[in-house]
């Protein structure tokens, strides 16, 4: 029987790739996207998703708009309470709208209606999510493994203390992770990090001859032009979800993770206790390293599909 998933992300390049394996892998069955702001304003991700979405033939998963912004108001350097300033993603507009419903409000009503417990794998900041929790204790009950692409131990992306989506909002992360949800994979900077991806990558996804696999490297190619002075790049979301499709594909650690919300030069890092140097339990089974061989193989099976099944 395929898990049962429920994606929140902020689709940009890497995101969109995420969603291509969680939309795509016939043992996920994806019941809706929540987008939320973070690599580009709320609204280009919600067109961003909608678009992968129908590139791949699934307008039937439905898509939910999440916050704009921070959960709540808090002091902030300049930039991380803004969205990042990602184009729409080069892909044909989609015929299929947005669901109405606010996402907190979808996420809230689910948790009501669900009889199983369900996945949440969060790749952007988790803002919408924390905003859910908050809404509803029941929210905290319907999931029954959160996977977070998040935080960082030796690992910043946007400044050398912090990964962007918890320097989005480094309130929220911390939200989530003391809810007491009953399982907690946090998939780091560093993790993502040790599985960067080449050209040669790019050529053998688009050498799968699907329309995923062509989108996948066309938006590695793009995340490749972007760097300077390196030959390699992370795809960090869609590690995440590789996660469930091949759990062997991370290492976990059960430790206790916090996140800095005013630090003049950590705000949002995340502090990852690996030495256990405070007396407090842990939180979270945390990835600091990943398997490249296994990842490119989840990348290359799932999208030589053209569709789901």
């Amino acid at each position: 029987m395929p898990r049962r998933v429920l994606l929140d992300c902020d689709t940009g390049t890497d995101d969109a790739v995420a969603v291509l394996l969680a939309a795509l892998h016939p043992d996920l069955e994806l019941l809706g996207v929540v987008a939320t702001w973070g690599n580009a304003p709320v609204e280009v991700v919600t067109d961003n998703t909608l678009r992968v979405l129908a590139h791949v033939g699934r307008v039937d998963v439905p898509v939910f708009r999440g916050l704009a912004g921070p959960e709540a108001a808090h002091p902030a350097p300049p930039g991380a309470a803004r969205p990042g300033r990602e184009r729409p993603l080069a892909l044909p507009a989609s015929p299929a709208r947005a669901d109405e419903r606010p996402a907190v409000e979808w996420l809230v009503e689910t948790a009501r209606e669900v009889t199983d417990p369900l996945t949440v794998v969060a790749t952007g900041p988790l803002s919408t999510l924390a905003a859910a929790l908050g809404a509803d204790p029941q929210v905290r009950e319907m999931v029954d493994e959160l996977v977070v692409m998040g935080g960082g131990h030796a690992v910043g992306t946007v400044t050398p203390s912090a990964e962007r989506n918890f320097w989005h909002d480094p309130v929220a992360a911390r939200n989530v992770l003391t809810a007491g949800l009953e399982r907690v994979v946090l998939v780091t900077a560093d993790a993502t990090s040790s599985v960067a991806l080449t050209s040669a990558d790019a050529d053998g996804l688009e050498a799968l001859g699907t329309v995923a696999g062509a989108a996948a490297a066309a938006f590695l190619r793009q995340r490749l032009r972007a760097q300077v002075d390196r030959t390699a790049t992370p795809l960090h979301d869609p590690l995440a979800v590789a996660y469930l499709l091949d759990p062997e594909v991370v290492r976990l650690r059960p430790l206790h993770v916090d996140v800095e919300t005013r630090g003049e030069l950590t705000y949002g890092r995340s502090v990852i206790d690996v030495q256990r140097l405070a007396d407090r339990p842990a939180n979270a089974l945390v990835a600091l390293e990943a398997d490249r061989d296994r990842f490119l193989g989840v990348l290359r099976r799932t999208l030589a599909r053209d569709e789901q099944g």
